[in-house]
């Protein structure tokens, strides 16, 4: 330290989940001494650890039963059989999922190291589900070929983020814990470190590194139901932004199907792997009007309109009609208590319903964040369409956009993909530091904006002042309403005026504790000024891109347009607003070209 206001090491990750912690873990184990984890909450309740489902990889290990049909059962796959599966086949699936927005290289990577990460996992002792023989037990997923979601019950998530979690202790990585990033320090293009309060003491420190790594989860607190955590209010994303980072893609929004009526709890895309249905308030299992091919195994945004149609069109469930009905009694209690028992507890706890022998109630829940802070495949990240590098700065996760999901994400794709470029941006950090990248100077007291940001809130008497709660509430309103599931120009315009109307409202916000010590009002003051930051782009986005694909679906521009819109966003601050601009995709014409997406 060079002062009691100034904390340095080698290398600062923001963000304690899968990525943030696989680039931790790697850039210690190959001789990076002095690595460091800021976590805004403790390090296992990343949100990593809420994914249920599965993590993908093609090992082919389970096959369906011969002549079963495309949902039906699943056996082991014999010794010395053909695997049904293979990285070609994974790859072609996260294309056509992604509507042909997903750079092809960057997919081809993920698919190709998939099957030795989950190996890896398991290396390290991952308490994978098994077939009868011992191999990983894989299971359907949504826009998926074959069976390749690789499992641990539907606690899959847990149990990847407790391995490598004490991988990283184990090679020395030191963890802050409650610790809340508040500002990236950038000058002349060269990332120098970040600033960050210890919420325990509300003490602000600018913290000083060789290189700085985000992976700091999704924004799907934007929205009014939401599977994602309190914690998921996009810092990083809008950090990065207020440092004069872009942000790619930022429209493309996933909706998953099945979050708990009202509450947008997850009811894990495993329920339908393993063969839950879909019904309306006619008992109709009504994927078959919309995807009858792969029924409820279509993917993500495709079954969430299709639901949303149904709710709209009057067929919804409950009292107001706004839900549908997810039904896993067929599945039998024994299997149910065997590889769905978290969801199960879930639907008890919240909902008041026991999947065994009920229909649960559930809805389209805001769910993923396809755009984030550009990169390349080694978590760099990038300033521009030509991939000038922010120097010193890397990414990887849901708060980076590499792209690999393009418009819309398969499901298990994303532990994949926070796993995977993860460890490729650890071993990139260690080369970067071991090419001789020294501790960069800083201008100033970067810490000092910050505190007066504080105490700013915390100014006035509090009665004239305009409530966080109120502006937030009504900017996730706003986005559900208007930004959602379905789109037009009409309500995106409005969206618009009406997140600058709560922007100038929120500069004469103030929060009621005065205090040092845990001050969750400032907190939820700076993460609701950073949902207002992003989600301008969000429908900045939204409003320029006259078409439909994958997650973004406006009901003006209903088709894909591939001649005009076949690229990817990229946001760019400026004093009057974003500035769009926009990159191309890559595709390799010959082998993946674009094509109508069926399912």
């Amino acid at each position: 330290m060079s002062d009691t206001n100034t904390i340095v090491h080698d290398v600062i990750v923001v963000g304690a989940g899968l990525a943030g912690t696989w680039a931790a873990k790697i850039a210690a184990e190959q001789g990076v001494r002095d690595v460091a984890v800021l976590s805004k909450i403790h390090p296992l309740r990343s949100h990593s650890g809420a994914a249920q489902g599965g993590i993908a990889a093609a090992l082919g290990n389970v096959r369906p039963v011969p002549d079963s049909g495309p949902r039906g059962p699943l056996e082991q796959l014999p010794d010395g059989a053909t695997p049904v599966d293979n990285w070609e086949l994974h790859m072609f699936d996260t294309i056509k999922g992604s509507d042909w927005l997903g750079d092809q290289d960057a997919i081809e990577i993920m698919v190709k190291e998939a099957i030795d990460i989950v190996y890896e996992y398991e290396h390290m002792g991952c308490v994978f589900s098994r077939t009868r023989d011992g191999r990983i037990a894989q299971r359907r997923f949504g826009g998926h070929s074959a069976p390749r979601a690789n499992f641990a019950a539907d606690w899959t998530g847990h149990v990847l983020l407790h391995t490598i979690h004490e991988q990283a202790l184990r090679h020395g990585v030191k963890f802050y814990s409650e610790w809340y990033c508040m500002d990236l320090i950038v000058e002349d293009n060269i990332c120098r470190g970040v600033v960050a309060m210890e919420i325990q003491t509300g003490k602000i420190y600018t913290m000083r590194a060789r290189a700085v790594m985000f992976g700091t989860g999704g924004y799907g607190r934007a929205y009014k139901i939401t599977s994602n955590a309190y914690a998921n209010t996009g810092d990083g994303v809008a950090i990065a932004y207020q440092a004069g980072v872009p942000l790619m893609d930022m429209e493309f929004v996933q909706f998953h199907p099945t979050g708990l009526y009202k509450h947008g709890i997850l009811m894990s895309e495993a329920c339908r792997g393993e063969g839950g249905y879909l019904l309306n308030a006619n008992n109709e299992r009504f994927m078959e009007r919309y995807a009858p091919d792969k029924m409820e195994l279509a993917p993500r945004d495709l079954v969430s309109r299709s639901e949303q149609t149904e709710i709209d069109q009057g067929r919804g469930v409950e009292a107001d009609g706004q839900g549908i009905y997810l039904d896993l009694r067929h599945l039998g209690r024994e299997k149910i208590l065997k590889r769905l028992p978290q969801v199960r507890e879930l639907a008890i706890d919240f909902v008041g319903v026991d999947p065994i022998d009920a229909l649960v109630p559930i809805q389209p829940t805001a769910h993923y964040s396809m755009g984030g802070i550009p990169t390349d495949a080694d978590g760099q990240v990038i300033y521009d369409a030509e991939g000038t590098p922010v120097t010193g700065f890397f990414a990887a996760g849901e708060c980076a956009c590499v792209s690999v999901h393009g418009a819309n994400r398969l499901g298990t794709n994303s532990l994949l993909e926070a796993s995977v470029f993860g460890r490729r941006a650890g071993y990139a950090i260690a080369r970067f530091l071991e090419s001789g990248a020294s501790l960069q100077s800083v201008s100033g007291d970067p810490a000092e904006k910050q505190r007066q940001r504080v105490q700013r809130l915390m100014a006035g008497n509090g009665k004239s002042s305009e409530s966080v709660e109120k502006i937030s509430q009504e900017l996730k309103t706003t986005m559900t309403n208007q930004a959602g599931i379905f789109r037009d120009g009409e309500r995106l315009i409005q969206a618009s005026g009406t997140i600058h109307r709560l922007r100038e409202r929120f500069a004469n916000a103030r929060v009621m504790d005065r205090s040092s010590c845990f001050n969750t009002d400032v907190l939820s003051a700076l993460e609701t000024e950073h949902l207002l930051s992003f989600s301008e782009l969000i429908v900045a986005g939204a409003l320029e891109r006259k078409e439909s694909r994958g997650a973004h679906f406006r009901t003006d521009y209903p088709k894909r347009d591939d001649e005009n819109w076949l690229k990817h966003t990229l946001a760019y601050q400026t004093p009057d607003g974003p500035r769009l601009a926009y990159k191309a995709v890559n595709i390799d014409w010959e082998k993946y070209p674009p094509q109508e997406r069926k399912y």
